[in-house]
């Protein structure tokens, strides 16, 4: 058999420095329909505006902590990307939602540039046409002349803004100007930083559309190249009971009437049912065709290839797998176990990718965490409140149901 491709899934797209030129057409399209205010009905120009100033605050946040930190804040370059990025999602709906073109702001942000601020070409049409194509983009750095357009962004948004809080109706065609200002000062950050712009919002449309896709696309299961005996089963139906012993509470798990696993008890003194914490493992596999910790239980691991059966397979991806459990736990119970909730905040999802960095389901999108979380959660709140069920992953499907016991 020929070695098994490891990572199957959804592949995200080039993560090269700077990337295919990116339209400014084709990125204000994107983030008008990934606009998830508009879905729930928040259409008005104040709210985005609101979130312009609140991602620049955030933009500022990251120069700060790199000062403090200096060489202990690794992340630096990454979250400054990011950062920057929301802020040019958030001015590109500004001006979508202001009947304004993305391109007439970028176009009008350069003739307002001479030409020792401006390195790109004269009537740009894409992202990588604001800088030079030669240019070597190693940075953000911190004590290069960061800090005043870092400043000038602020004070520009801090004005858009205030100008919203102060009319009831804001003038559409009088937002052209500041936008195009807080554009120009983009380019100068970029420029500052040795940042490519064009990277920075090709990296913000794959967030963006790793959390909310245009089309959503599964994609094949990790193991759907090895032989049956080394897949997760495509069916996995789980039996889940409460027992009592002395007072002391447990969980046992069957499969066609065999027990799965050790008894599963809370491990701690504060009792919070965590021992029906299987069920998270059981979405994972389900949702997102992954789950060392189940490929193990049911004696599945992938030893006909090696290097997956010891990186993928084994301890150290159970180990990671069970601390995502865990940390989403700790997270839910603070939320009422994400009861009534039907989107988790970004930073969670965020810090699970983190988790799963260098490992094969690191290429499924957010979305797909998403589900797999919150599906969890659901049936987890079945089985702590019927105390026993049936639980029902369906590979194939990426669905996973609670049945009760009759």
């Amino acid at each position: 058999m020929s070695e098994p491709k490891a990572h199957p899934g959804l592949a995200t797209s080039s993560r090269a420095e700077g990337g295919s030129p990116l339209a400014f057409s084709q990125y204000q399209q994107i983030t008008k329909e990934t606009d998830q205010y508009a879905v729930k009905g928040i259409d008005g120009l104040p709210f985005i505006l609101l979130g312009l100033f609140g991602e620049t605050g955030s933009l500022l946040s990251e120069l700060k902590k790199k000062k403090r930190d200096r060489d202990s804040y690794t992340g630096y370059r990454d979250s400054v990307v990011e950062e920057l990025g929301d802020v040019l999602w958030y001015l590109s709906n500004a001006a979508h939602r202001a009947e304004i073109e993305l391109s007439s702001i970028a176009k009008k942000a350069v003739a307002g540039l001479s030409k020792d601020e401006y390195r790109g070409i004269p009537c740009p049409n894409t992202f990588a046409d604001l800088q030079k194509a030669s240019h070597t983009f190693k940075g953000p750095y911190v004590d290069n002349g960061l800090q005043g357009p870092l400043f000038a962004l602020a004070e520009q948004v801090g004005k858009i803004t205030a100008s919203a809080r102060r009319d009831s109706v804001i003038k559409f065609n009088s937002l052209e100007d500041p936008l195009s200002e807080a554009f120009a000062t983009i380019i100068a950050i970029a420029d500052k930083a040795e940042l490519s712009l064009n990277q920075i919002a090709i990296s913000n449309r794959e967030k963006i559309l790793s959390r909310w896709p245009l089309n959503k696309e599964w994609g094949s299961l990790f193991d759907d190249d090895f032989d049956a005996d080394e897949q997760l089963p495509r069916m996995i139906k789980i039996v889940i009971k409460e027992k009592d012993t002395g007072g002391k509470k447990y969980v046992i798990q069957q499969c066609n009437d065999i027990n799965i696993g050790n008894r599963l008890t809370d491990n701690r003194v504060k009792q919070d049912d965590y021992r029906f914490h299987d069920v998270f493992h059981l979405a994972y596999a389900a949702i997102l065709g992954w789950s060392p910790v189940i490929r193990a239980l049911f004696k599945v691991k992938r030893k006909s290839c090696p290097k997956i059966d010891e990186n993928e397979d084994g301890a150290r991806a159970i180990l990671i797998e069970e601390g995502i459990s865990t940390w989403c736990f700790n997270r839910g119970t603070k939320n009422k176990f994400f009861d009534g909730i039907d989107s988790l905040d970004y930073s969670l999802l965020k810090e699970v990718r983190a988790f799963v960095s260098g490992y094969e389901v690191e290429c499924r999108p957010l979305w797909q965490w998403e589900i797999a979380i919150l599906e969890g959660f659901r049936v987890f709140r079945e089985l702590r409140e019927h105390r026993q069920g049936i639980v029902i992953a369906d590979l194939n499907r990426h669905t996973i149901r609670f049945e009760r016991l009759q």
